[in-house]
């Protein structure tokens, strides 16, 4: 796919105003195969995602850093993955032992991934969340609130000022496909309703090849919904700004749960 004209991207701290609107669409999974990175990206340089969350530790994670410094306006946050622990099999004890053992895992596996993303890409993030929400966990909620009041980031779905949105997603809440959920139109309704102020739209682009996950062909389906061009005349013709998290300034005495 080649470059053409989209929304501008706001790559400056602004004041938010609290009567505009303003929309970070964000792509999980950067990093995790180079399939999934070219889709991303694609959808960056023809569509409109303005940000994504990198898995600092998948074989993919080091060009997909490479990639990201070449597009200034590109944001790029840690998408932490947890994965030396389950949480239903630590919490179905509830023993103070196995508490102490999920916030110790949890805050080894931040710490670790956060040295790796400053290592590849060599910034800070522009913002921080998990893979499958688990920062959302009560236990493991502390340790990625302490990180993101230390790096002055926004934590998602944590920081009142940024409205999550998980609704663009391709499978329904039992796993079924539910293609509707990526298509044009249904993309295109949630852009006409967004709320006044700044939110969050995630996403999940990316190509199938080299890629084993149950959220495969979805990915590919929703490259064509973020590129196509009538999707970009919704974001201009309501007015949106696309921007990136480093575009919002950063308060934290803001943060709260939502």
């Amino acid at each position: 796919m080649g470059i053409r004209s989209v929304p501008p991207i706001v790559s400056a701290v602004v004041m938010i105003s609290p009567q505009m609107r303003y929309l970070i669409v964000n792509a999980d999974d950067f990093g995790y195969t180079e399939g999934v990175n070219r889709g991303i990206l694609d959808a960056h340089d023809e569509g409109i995602v303005t940000s994504a969350s990198l898995m600092v530790e998948r074989p993919a994670a080091a060009e997909a850093a490479a990639q990201a410094r070449e597009r200034p306006g590109f944001g790029v946050g840690l998408h932490v993955e947890l994965r030396s622990w389950r949480t239903s099999r630590f919490l179905r004890r509830r023993s103070a032992r196995s508490a102490e053992a999920v916030e110790r895992r949890a805050a080894e596996d931040l710490q670790r991934q956060l040295d790796l993303f400053l290592r590849l890409v060599g910034r800070k993030p522009s913002h921080l969340d998990s893979h499958q929400h688990r920062h959302m966990v009560e236990l493991v909620r502390p340790a990625f609130e302490e990180a993101a009041t230390e790096l002055g980031i926004p934590l998602r779905r944590l920081d009142r000022r940024i409205r999550f949105c998980g609704d663009f997603y391709g499978h329904d809440g039992r796993g079924r496909p539910e293609h509707e959920a990526i298509s044009v139109d249904a993309l295109i309704r949630l852009i006409e309703n967004l709320e006044d102020g700044v939110t969050e739209l995630c996403c999940h682009p990316g190509y199938a090849d080299g890629l084993d996950d149950w959220y495969r062909l979805e990915r590919e389906q929703e490259i064509r919904a973020l590129c196509d061009p009538r999707v970009r005349h919704a974001v201009e013709r309501e007015g949106l700004l696309l921007c990136s998290f480093e575009a919002v300034e950063h308060r934290v005495s803001g943060r709260s749960a939502v």
